[in-house]
């Protein structure tokens, strides 16, 4: 009944927001004489504001028409599906040019499967990372469908068939490239670990290397407010209190889902006063006429407003498997396959897939050490091709998006994935009752640019460093490595 309402309302709301959106642009025309009154840019910026709020938000598009392949070089991008499933898209970036030097570089570039989250937003949450990694790399990305526009006819869609769907496209990919990596963001860290024990598991080719990014791979370390509503609320409540059925006027009529309007509150519940702060200060950018700070709100909130459905299954599998019974960590989740067998995830039967786990100092979404996890769980890789990423100052999306993710972060993604290019050779795991190394670890923080005028003496620092620790307990055998980036 809550879905019936709120599309009710919606529906009610969208005249009016049109209509403010019309006054908006009346009191801002110059050919209208009552733009000259004192009062006219507060009444249209007021408007203006209003139409953002009432509106309807629907997915936005990539965009991404160029990018610069080598700091120079200008090439087109043209977007296509490579597979489309009822759920999911495979969608690549296909780049273009006409540069017989170009073409032979962009050849030459590892290609990367980029595995978006399906939390709530859509995969153009994560333009950014794509934008900025179509630069050195081919780029795949998952792009999840928004299930209210899935007919019932299509079946429904569980954890396990998200596994199964990225396995699928790591082997479409492999097919054409031979390998490839994957990258994780947020909540398809755990999903695609699963894919990637599964293949291993089962003596299959696995991605040259894996970089996973604010995930909860063990929610119980450092929880935040979002797992601790998972981890305080059961199962029925969930399923009694958040699942509805989609309104007769959508293609997925009757089918159960999560909706995408609730999380988007619960988005907003999470920090309510920045967000009042920034829908305020938009409205002062529209009467100082600041039309470059208010098309930078204007192009957040299309993104962050824009939400989906989920199906009902996965969601609610995602909460008892990930955030209840922890059954990756305690080794007791079992996968459906397509073939109907089920199989155990074990992470330690991956061996010569490279690890690059990365976190943000401040992440309020994905705690201090829940995707470091995946550090314990792959514990056959061998120590030195596991490797860990903390960004100091990072918030979630700081990681993955904004300055910090350019600058901090994706060098250092970047060079991982160069020096995995090859597949790596298995090598002997330390027996159970020694001391095994931990992973090399690199910590980011804003003040870097010194190691970039002085990379010779940020090596010797880190030396010194590294040195320090080894020495400090050599039995354990810890190698701590800080490069100042």
């Amino acid at each position: 009944m809550l879905y019936q309402l709120y599309e009710t309302q919606r529906s009610f709301m969208e005249p009016f927001a049109d209509l403010a959106q019309a006054a908006s642009k009346l009191y801002s025309n110059p050919l209208n004489p009552a733009s000259q009154t004192p009062l006219a840019q507060r009444v249209s910026a007021a408007y203006a504001l209003m139409h953002r709020l009432g509106k309807d938000y629907v997915k936005p598009e990539f965009g991404i028409r160029t990018v610069k392949v080598g700091g120079e070089v200008d090439v087109a991008i043209h977007e296509r599906i490579e597979i489309d499933k009822p759920f999911c898209e495979l969608r690549r970036f296909k780049r273009f040019s006409d540069d017989p030097h170009t073409l032979q570089v962009l050849k030459g570039q590892p290609p990367v499967l980029i595995v978006a989250p399906l939390s709530g937003h859509y995969a153009t949450l994560l333009r950014d990372t794509v934008r900025t990694m179509l630069q050195d790399h081919k780029v795949y990305i998952t792009d999840w469908k928004n299930a209210r526009l899935v007919p019932l006819s299509e079946g429904e869609f569980h954890l396990d068939d998200y596994v199964n769907y990225v396995q699928e496209f790591i082997r479409h990919i492999q097919s054409i490239y031979g390998n490839c990596h994957v990258m994780s963001v947020c909540q398809p860290t755990v999903p695609v670990l699963a894919a990637v024990s599964l293949m291993a598991s089962r003596g299959e080719k696995t991605p040259l290397s894996m970089t996973m990014m604010g995930g909860p791979i063990d929610a119980r370390r450092s929880p935040t407010s979002v797992n601790n509503l998972a981890t305080n609320k059961s199962f029925e409540w969930f399923e009694n209190n958040v699942i509805y059925r989609v309104p007769p006027n959508f293609p997925g009529a009757g089918r159960r889902v999560y909706p995408g309007f609730l999380q988007h509150t619960g988005f907003v519940a999470m920090n309510p006063d920045r967000h009042a702060t920034s829908h305020y200060d938009y409205f002062k950018d529209l009467i100082k006429g600041d039309d470059a700070s208010a098309e930078a709100h204007r192009k957040f909130y299309d993104e962050y407003n824009a939400v989906l459905d989920m199906d009902a299954d996965y969601y609610l599998e995602t909460i008892q498997t990930v955030f209840q019974e922890f059954r990756l960590v305690h080794g007791t989740w079992d996968v459906k396959g397509v073939d109907g067998k089920v199989e155990r995830v074990r992470p330690q039967d991956i061996k010569v897939t490279a690890l690059l786990t990365v976190e943000g100092e401040l992440d309020d979404i994905s705690g201090s050490g829940q995707t470091r996890a995946a550090q314990d769980l792959c514990s056959s890789i061998p120590r030195n091709n596991r490797h860990h990423l903390e960004v100091e100052g990072a918030g979630h999306y700081g990681i993955f998006s904004g300055r910090r993710w350019r600058e901090m972060v994706y060098p250092q993604v970047r060079q991982f994935i160069l020096d995995h290019a090859q597949p790596q050779p298995a090598k002997t795991v330390a027996t159970p009752g020694k001391a095994v190394a931990a992973p090399v670890r690199t910590k980011t923080g804003p003040a870097k640019s010194a190691a970039k005028r002085e990379p010779a003496a940020a090596a010797r620092k880190s030396a010194v460093k590294a040195s320090t620790k080894v020495s400090a307990k050599p039995a354990v055998k810890t190698q701590w490595v800080n490069k100042k980036v």
